[in-house]
């Protein structure tokens, strides 16, 4: 009996220690701090890709893939993220664009970028959220030009906008429209378009015009008086005036719920913004900005971050310059109400409401902008509205139907244990014992001691220093649709991408699976020496 009974006992703790584990590994990770991410919502999940830490870790921080799930509530402070990165076929990289496309807008579309150096990257990659699976996909057109830090957008056609951009020191003088459903390219009109520029504010506006403002050209940020909109339906720039007491970039631009406001929010270091001056609002019917009233904790400034709209939240992702404080990764602004706006850290599902215009109706009561032909509803990525009812996800409705299985099993497991192990006793206490021939059950006096193991908790790996923007490719081919305007040169001594490296601490889940393996081979071993015991005792 005590043979068997060591080896239920073992059997039992490797099923509990393999349950605990695929449990660990489901819902235990922790997404590293970053910056010049993308962040895209598709559904009700947000997803999170690639990037940089802070102090530089950049071959695990950019070939990081997870998500949020945001059809259940959920606090800042306590984030539940879901991991993606062992499907994750793209190299690790940062500074790309992303958007939410093909046909049924259910498509990750990734653009651009810097990848890891010495490390080839195709210009587009396209990630399936129905199969979990990302592809390559084959696209006509002569566009071929990765360029990193454009600010993207899409359109209810599919269609992706990326604006100028830089690359190796060198701005470009482009707009390439990606068409995401039919996978081709098309280059749009650049007269009268903004300064070629990086890290603007861009948001798509219901009435089909792309609206740019601010970002970073030559040496210096850009002011946000200059306001520029994009007709996409008969490709024509236009420009409106505005005053704005600051000029700033790598910020996030948002559209409000009524779809009359754009709402941005941080500024980059060198702009020095003030606490109050971290959220600004733009009024389209005028074109004029004022700071809105605004109640909870205010933020620290960041910058390099990324913003979407999901259901009556600014939702704010990670960045750059908030590490030190006592900030969370992510940021909650409630904008359901034009006249106060409110920093929370509690996620709220709500019913839809009808607060937000109709493209038509945004275009008559703001007669200040040009009106466009109608076309489909837009998508943006960035400011998709995921309003959903209050749902338990799917994943952990599957955890608790086989917790509850399993715990089911183990616990008639041990009652049938238990019942045997009673019913020898009794037979050992009717036993007749014999002088030389005595029976013991010692399984009460039995000791497994679980064997000792380093759980290596901060693992120290060394990073080596990512890339520059300058490396050792060869240059760019130059779509200039302005006639030959001169390229303007990227700064020698702009400090945005400075780096160092660092030791990463983060726990492995290697090391997990080496220290469960070690304990199943130390279980497996005293079992073995207390069966042979047993064989030699019944021998004698």
């Amino acid at each position: 009996m005590s043979k068997n009974y060591s080896v239920y006992i073992v059997l039992f703790w490797i099923v509990i220690r393999l349950i605990t584990k695929v449990n660990c590994q489901a819902a235990t990770f922790e997404a590293t701090k970053r910056f010049a991410h993308t962040a895209t919502l598709i559904d009700d999940k947000l997803y999170i890709l690639g990037g940089r830490d802070e102090k530089d870790a950049p071959d695990k921080v950019g070939k990081e893939f997870f998500y949020l799930d945001v059809s259940v509530p959920f606090n800042t402070q306590k984030i539940l993220w879901h991991d993606l990165t062992s499907i994750n076929n793209v190299p690790s990289h940062l500074a790309s664009s992303s958007v939410n496309g093909g046909a049924n807008n259910k498509t990750l579309f990734l653009c651009g970028g810097i990848p890891k150096f010495g490390v080839a990257m195709s210009l587009v990659y396209a990630f399936d959220t129905q199969s979990n699976s990302w592809s390559i996909p084959t696209i006509t057109g002569d566009y071929a030009v990765r360029k990193d830090n454009i600010m993207a957008v899409v359109d209810g056609n599919g269609k992706m906008y990326m604006f100028s951009g830089h690359r190796k020191k060198v701005f470009f003088d482009d707009f390439p429209i990606l068409d995401t459903i039919n996978l081709n390219w098309a280059i749009g009109s650049v007269i009268n378009a903004p300064t070629p520029r990086s890290i603007y504010g861009v948001t798509f506006l219901p009435n089909n015009f792309v609206i740019i403002i601010g970002g970073y050209d030559i040496n210096k940020s850009r002011p946000l008086n200059e306001v520029y909109l994009y007709d996409t339906i008969n490709d024509v720039w236009s420009t409106k005036a505005s005053t704005i007491p600051s000029d700033r970039c790598a910020f996030s631009a948002v559209l409000g719920l009524d779809g009359q406001r754009v709402i941005i929010f941080g500024a980059h270091k060198d702009n020095n913004p003030k606490p109050e001056e971290l959220l600004y609002v733009l009024n389209l019917s005028n074109f004029e900005w004022y700071i809105p009233k605004i109640t909870g904790k205010l933020p620290f400034t960041r910058y390099w971050h990324q913003a979407n709209v999901i259901g009556k939240y600014m939702v704010v992702s990670f960045g750059f310059g908030y590490y030190e404080n006592d900030d969370n990764d992510i940021l909650l602004l409630d904008i359901s109400n034009n006249d106060e706006y409110i920093w929370t850290n509690d996620f709220v599902i709500t019913k839809p409401t009808a607060t937000t215009l109709a493209p038509n109706e945004l275009t008559e009561n703001s007669p200040s902008i040009p009106k466009s032909s109608p076309t489909k509803p837009s998508v943006n990525s960035a400011q998709t509205q995921g309003t959903t009812l209050l749902s338990i996800p799917l994943s952990a409705i599957i955890g608790i139907i086989i917790g509850t299985l399993v715990s089911g099993i183990l616990l008639s497991f041990v009652g049938v244990l238990l019942y045997k192990r009673i019913k020898n006793k009794k037979k050992i206490s009717k036993a007749i014992p014999t002088p030389g021939n005595r029976q013991v059950d010692d399984s009460e006096h039995e000791i497994i001691e679980n064997p000792t193991s380093n759980i290596n908790d901060l693992v120290q790996e060394m990073i080596s220093k990512p890339p520059a923007i300058d490396n050792h490719e060869q240059p760019p081919v130059l779509v200039n649709t302005t006639n030959g305007q001169q390229l303007l040169p990227f700064p020698e001594n702009e400090n945005i991408m400075a780096t160092s490296s660092i030791i990463n601490r983060r726990s492995s889940l290697q090391n997990l699976d080496d220290v469960l393996e070690n304990f199943k081979n130390d279980m497996l071993h005293v079992v073995r020496q207390e069966i042979k015991q047993n064989l030699s005792q019944n021998n004698k």
